[in-house]
């Protein structure tokens, strides 16, 4: 788990979260469940964004409150927080050699589902009744689904290298409302999910413009919207040869890079981590062929800012596509 996904947990609003775990906010006060309290002690502040008890001592953040309440370790209550509102968690981390070694991805058992993708009516719903996504997009990106043994309904996200490869997939829990205990997310051991809709690359044309997205479904709603788009797991996670790939895309095809950071400090810092990696693969990549650049104390990311009331793209997007349908 990423720091800045930590922050984001951290970041959502203290009173909505004591809500969604039982507690009635009046007044940002509540009763204290950490104490016998007959009157409200429990004290929210939406400012810092904490909560404290002044009669027993309790205190901290939506994370402590999570851990407290539900009586779980750092890491399930993240994955709880995470759940319950929706934030996307890169539940995944770079494989170790022996780790590839003991895991192979068996592209060739998994491709057959992406060969005539299956779409069941749960992932027709999320994909475009409730995301409103271009049908040219689902079928260009092999989404698909699956059932499993316990009646959970699968999204299935295929990852695949420029060559349209496949390398690893990502399982999206489509039964999360309907209280499944199933994680949001599984990948099958071996994946290596790293940048998503890479084949895109391909069609690029001299200075077209690619956007780069936090994840798949902001990435799924940029296609939508007309623009050539990938997705990252996280700026952290990215590989030396991925950052390569695009430094010299834009350095070499003169391809305009823009991002759309979701509307938070976690988005901003991502945007940061991810334009500082850029500058440094540009620079390096001049040294070593001995030319002179001063592209390094420049912004290589364009930064566009959501609109008011749009925490991240693909919100945007649904916003907009509300105002077409009227």
């Amino acid at each position: 788990m990423e720091r800045y996904e930590i922050q984001k947990l951290r970041d959502l609003p203290i009173e909505g979260v004591a809500e969604r775990l039982g507690l009635r906010v009046m007044r940002h006060k509540s009763l204290c469940p950490f104490h016998q309290d007959h009157h409200p002690s429990l004290s929210f502040s939406t400012r810092r964004n904490t909560f404290r008890c002044f009669v027993c001592g309790a205190h901290g953040d939506t994370i402590t409150l999570a851990m407290r309440m539900l009586n779980k370790g750092f890491f399930e209550a993240c994955h709880w927080l995470a759940d319950e509102n929706g934030v996307i968690l890169s539940e995944y981390r770079p494989q170790t050699e022996a780790e590839d070694k003991e895991y192979h991805f068996d592209a060739q058992r998994y491709g057959r589902f992406f060969v005539h993708p299956f779409l069941s009516e749960a992932a027709r719903e999320f994909l475009f009744d409730v995301r409103r996504l271009d049908p040219r997009v689902v079928k260009w990106c092999r989404l698909a689904s699956w059932r499993d043994k316990d009646a959970t309904e699968w999204l299935q996200i295929p990852y695949f290298d420029q060559d349209g490869r496949l390398t690893g997939i990502q399982n999206r829990n489509l039964s999360i409302a309907r209280g499944s205990r199933q994680p949001r997310f599984r990948f099958p051991r071996g994946a290596r999910c790293g940048i998503y809709n890479l084949p895109v690359v391909k069609l690029l044309a001299p200075a077209e413009p690619l956007y780069i997205a936090e994840g798949s479904s902001d990435c799924w709603s940029l296609l939508s919207a007309g623009h050539k788009a990938i997705a990252i797991p996280s700026a952290t996670l990215l590989k030396a040869d991925e950052v390569r790939l695009l430094a010299q895309l834009h350095k070499e095809l003169g391809t305009p890079l823009h991002m759309f950071p979701d509307k938070d400090a976690p988005g901003e810092l991502l945007f940061a981590q991810l334009d500082r990696l850029l500058a440094k693969a540009i620079e390096t990549s001049g040294e070593s062929s001995g030319e002179t650049s001063d592209e390094s104390s420049e912004h290589v990311l364009i930064h566009h800012q959501l609109p008011a009331g749009c925490k991240d793209y693909s919100d945007y997007y649904m916003k907009r596509k509300e105002v077409d349908y009227g």
